[in-house]
């Protein structure tokens, strides 16, 4: 079989004009940045108030193996398949961010003949929408050691006197906003700004500092919660960068700064408009992850996506534990549009890695022997698919089970895990999905399973409540959540929400920042876990997100390249075309 990209190359494609009207766009209403992509505004929504919504279909799996499990490629596959049996339908996925296009898995564009095209562009740079959330984020970073240093250098009455402004008094070791950068570089996780020659202070006052990847920045998460550009204005005002040396929060729109990164991401609030290989309209928008983040695409596309179709297909990061959990609990809050139905991808390979019947390691090949029939393995790792589909059942939406089919899984193990699902709950659909191999058509009984799974109207059931405690809130999530048994805050964590509580963020949702590659907390804890703790080390506030942000295990936020980053195998062949993205 050919490979992705080269899938892509030889597939015709739609000139985007072409596109945008069969979506259902006025000529007006986009604006075309070469063949393949266009940005699309938000006026359309005031076009299509009265509209009716179509249904929102999540995709989720189970806990993934270090290469994902297919939700892109079941993502865009199924809003094929809705299409070949005569329904409009539009996928929304999130950006995929350089770092892990260079890093480890690869691009997020789906896989062969399910894919967002062209493949290259959405991989590298698309829009540059997460260059704009990067240089907003840094120019925050800017303005707060721009702001200590003319504070400190003549002392705050001088400043106040000279500037006409009011100093901030800003504690330099308690500024909470760290630089970002689109790459995985482990090297820059704890780093030191302000550095000056002996006896010299023109570059700032020493301070210990950091990157995170842009995805995950507070500015990633606000753009994809943000209903309009009004919205994302107020949010980025709200956000905390720093605390005075008597204890207030001190924030974008205190620094002065807030309206200018606006500025910086004013074209970023709008989707941008591509098509998968079968001609599907295909929004994409924002990227942040789902470990680190809530880990799903944007509000305003799916606002955007709904009111053009009858069927929207977007998927939350990794597994239900993380994504899905987020999207019910953070994303429904902030649109007010429940999912009318969920999808739980799931792979022989997947199930066997979570049998813990063998060894696997982030950034590692998975070992052949997995492709070989082996029902002990299955059986075992179906208390993964077991535990996710009781997960997504407790929030009452209607769930559909795709197992994505590989090329070299048997027919038999294939036969057995569907039965196995059926047999362990009759009321979840299942269907095997060869959306890689064969497109929409591959995905036309995944289909007809999920437009028949949107007919079950139930009353949406989250797992926590605005008015309950932050404390209640984190329980909530670990406990009915993950299945664990308790939750232990550090020192610091009960600090610093002692500390929220008395600011007034209580109302706030939490965010649980975890492995993905485990129920838990431990990544080589697999199956389906019980007994266990989460331990939260840190609290983080993102008050323009709308959430508490806890740092439980050892989770990073920003990434390390392997040893054999996929960028060696990335180049130019002599026609100047792209060759080695996958």
């Amino acid at each position: 079989m050919l490979s992705d990209i080269d899938i892509c190359l030889t597939t015709p494609l739609k000139n985007i004009r072409d596109i945008a009207e069969q979506a259902g766009l006025q000529h007006n209403e986009h604006q075309p940045l070469g063949l393949y992509k266009s940005k699309v505004s938000l006026t359309l929504l005031e076009r299509l108030a009265d509209q009716p919504d179509g249904k929102l279909v999540i995709v989720t799996a189970i806990t993934p193996t270090p290469l994902g499990e297919g939700k892109t490629v079941t993502t865009v596959g199924l809003a094929q398949g809705l299409v070949k049996i005569n329904h409009s339908a539009m996928a929304c996925i999130r950006q995929p961010s350089m770092g892990p296009v260079f890093g480890v898995k690869g691009g997020a564009a789906g896989g062969g003949y399910s894919q967002v095209a062209p493949m290259e562009q959405l991989n590298l740079h698309l829009t540059g929408d997460i260059h704009a959330v990067t240089a907003a984020h840094n120019l925050a970073s800017a303005a707060i050691d721009a702001r200590l240093y003319h504070e400190q250098r003549e002392g705050l009455e001088v400043f106040e006197a000279r500037s006409g402004l009011k100093a901030l008094d800003i504690d330099p070791n308690r500024i909470v906003w760290r630089r970002v950068l689109d790459h995985n570089d482990r090297a820059l996780r704890m780093i030191t700004v302000g550095k000056n020659e002996p006896g010299k202070t023109i570059n700032g006052y020493e301070r210990e500092d950091g990157f995170d990847i842009s995805a995950a920045s507070e500015l990633m998460a606000i753009l994809a919660l943000a209903n309009d550009l009004q919205d994302l204005r107020k949010r980025i005002g709200r956000i905390v960068l720093a605390y005075n040396h008597q204890g207030m929060p001190l924030t974008a729109d205190d620094f002065n700064v807030a309206g200018a990164m606006t500025v910086t991401m004013k074209d970023s609030i709008e989707p941008t408009l591509m098509q998968t290989l079968e001609g599907v309209p295909t929004l994409i928008h924002a990227g942040p992850f789902a470990n680190i983040a809530h880990g799903n695409s944007s509000i305003i596309a799916d606002k955007i996506a709904l009111k053009l179709s009858d069927f929207v297909v977007t998927e939350g990061g990794f597994g239900s534990d993380m994504g899905f959990e987020k999207a019910c609990n953070i994303k429904v809050k902030a649109s007010n549009k429940k999912p009318d139905c969920a999808v739980i991808v799931a792979t022989l390979r997947g199930l066997k890695a979570n049998s813990g019947l063998y060894d696997l390691e982030l950034g590692t090949a998975l070992p052949d022997s997995i492709f070989n029939e082996n029902q002990d393995a299955l059986i075992a790792g179906f208390e993964n698919l077991k535990w996710h589909i009781n997960n997504v059942k407790q929030y009452q939406v209607p769930t559909v089970v795709a197992i994505n089919r590989f090329p070299q899984d048997s027919d038999r193990e294939l036969d057995a895990l569907k039965q196995m699902i059926i047999k362990f709950d009759p009321s979840v659909g299942v269907e095997i999905s060869e959306a890689f191999d064969q497109g929409g058509e591959g995905t036309t009984q995944l289909a007809h399973a999920i437009v028949n799974a949107c007919q079950d109207e139930r009353d949406f059931k989250p797992l926590y409540y605005p008015e309950q405690s932050l404390e209640e809130k984190l329980m909530s999530v670990a406990e009915a959540g993950y299945g664990a048994s308790s939750i232990t805050l550090s020192p610091l964590a009960k600090q610093q929400l002692a500390e929220f509580n008395k600011h007034g963020y209580s109302g706030l949702s939490v965010c649980l920042a975890k492995t993905p590659l485990s129920i838990s907390t431990e990544a080589h804890i697999k199956g389906a876990p019980t007994q266990f703790d989460v331990p939260v080390r840190e609290l983080k506030l993102c008050a323009g997100a709308g959430y508490i942000y806890a740092l439980c295990g050892n989770v990073m936020t920003m990434p390390g390249l392997p040893d054999r980053p996929a960028f060696m195998s990335l180049d130019i062949d002599d026609e100047g075309s792209i060759i080695g993205l996958n």
